[in-house]
């Protein structure tokens, strides 16, 4: 069969336009065979690589274009929901520690700058000698 085509030039490039019935040509040849999708683009000067491909999706009976079938057992697919449940726990509970964390941190920023202290540098830290007599001093004040 002739390979029938419209070309359209435009800003330096050719856009190529294939008739309905070249490409379902072209596909009955493949799904016979006869040709394979690369040798199909040899044979009429197809140009693109995915152009065949295209074709044969839209087209074709799909069974020539590569798939992936997974084959489990219902167990594994159980094991799978549950698994995937899991994280989606998992998850919700991170954002639930970091909403609680950032309001301990905004509640330490609050106090720091009511009672004038640095809580987060000596938190837990024993107080000096020094600074336990000024503080008793400042309270009987």
């Amino acid at each position: 069969m002739k390979r029938e085509k419209s070309v359209f030039r435009g800003a330096g490039r050719s856009f190529y336009r294939y008739s309905e019935s070249f490409k379902l040509h072209v596909i009955s040849e493949i799904e016979s065979g006869d040709l394979t999708i690369e040798g199909a683009r040899r044979h009429y000067g197809i140009k693109g690589g995915d152009t065949v491909q295209k074709w044969l999706r839209r087209y074709g009976k799909n069974h020539l274009l590569g798939k992936v079938v997974r084959v489990e057992h219902p167990e594994e697919k159980d094991r799978i929901k549950e698994l995937e449940a899991k994280v989606r726990e998992l998850e919700s509970a991170l954002a639930q520690s970091q909403v609680k964390l950032f309001a301990y941190e905004s509640l330490v920023d609050v106090a720091e700058k009511h009672y004038k202290a640095d809580f987060k540098k000596n938190f837990g830290a024993r107080q000096s000698a020094a600074a336990l007599q000024s503080d008793k001093t400042e309270e009987s004040k």
